[in-house]
């Protein structure tokens, strides 16, 4: 269902249902396999400061459509600004006290996969594809993909993600530690559900204050790969590239590399 209480301009985003303790935030644009666009992210941004303000809530569990958990950025229409509490998407950057679960079926491509990776645990279809094929496009991943892969993955098969460009399924991400739960196809969110529900049942505050620290722990780690993406961001911006890359994504075509 879509909560009344959903700002207008983001009912065409994003449904919210409350299960018990458990929020699933479902994002809505299928026909645009769920592009984030700057309604999207505000979209997301006001779901996940319920999560975290209704003290009701205990878990949350973040769903896509059937063929596409996020293909990332809307490339045409750019995903907005980041909002204050969640940053990128209004999820990427976000300080949050209650856990957050993925739960994915289809792709789930560069920004998508990003917010992936910014979730506490993920339940993925068997079919299930992650990527980061932003280098195809002339850019680069700047929600984290540049360092939070390695936080799961051997720094062999993170690089391999971002520099070939090329996808991994979920038995693999399930084999290296990116995927807590393997489940088949069309089940993702049942299975994403059992894991909230076994956190529900324990002390909402221990969960807290324990998801608290760890991510106390991880921004510190983070810092240096912030700053280095945010440079990093600022050169790919203006190269012809860029350019490039994108126009040739928009008008489905083979690009023309210059390298520069």
């Amino acid at each position: 269902m879509t909560d009344s209480n959903m700002p207008d301009s983001a009912e065409e985003r994003v449904s919210l249902e409350q299960r018990g303790h458990v929020l699933i935030i479902r994002m809505e644009r299928n026909r645009k396999r769920n592009a984030i666009d700057s309604l999207m992210t505000q979209s997301l941004d006001a779901a996940l400061n319920r999560l975290d303000d209704d003290p009701d809530l205990r878990c949350g569990v973040l769903v896509g459509g059937e063929q596409a958990f996020s293909a990332g950025t809307d490339l045409a229409d750019g995903p907005g600004e980041p909002t204050d509490r969640g940053g990128p998407y209004g999820v990427i950057r976000r300080r949050r006290h209650t856990p957050l679960i993925a739960a994915v079926e289809g792709i789930a491509y560069g920004g998508g996969f990003e917010v992936v990776l910014a979730c506490d645990m993920v339940a993925a279809a068997k079919s299930a594809q992650f990527g980061l094929p932003e280098v195809a496009r002339g850019v680069i991943p700047t929600c984290g993909g540049l360092f939070r892969p390695w936080q799961s993955l051997p720094l062999t098969v993170a690089k391999q993600l971002v520099l070939t460009g090329q996808p991994m399924s979920a038995p693999r991400a399930y084999e290296l530690g990116i995927v807590n739960v393997l489940a088949e196809d069309g089940d993702a969110l049942e299975a994403a559900l059992t894991l909230a529900d076994q956190v529900c049942q324990n002390s909402p505050f221990a969960v807290s204050t324990s998801l608290s620290v760890m991510n106390d722990v991880l921004e510190d780690e983070e810092k240096l790969g912030w700053s280095s993406t945010e440079q990093a961001t600022e050169r790919v911006l203006v190269s012809e590239d860029r350019q490039e890359g994108v126009a040739a994504f928009l008008e489905k075509r083979t690009p023309q590399w210059l390298g520069r």
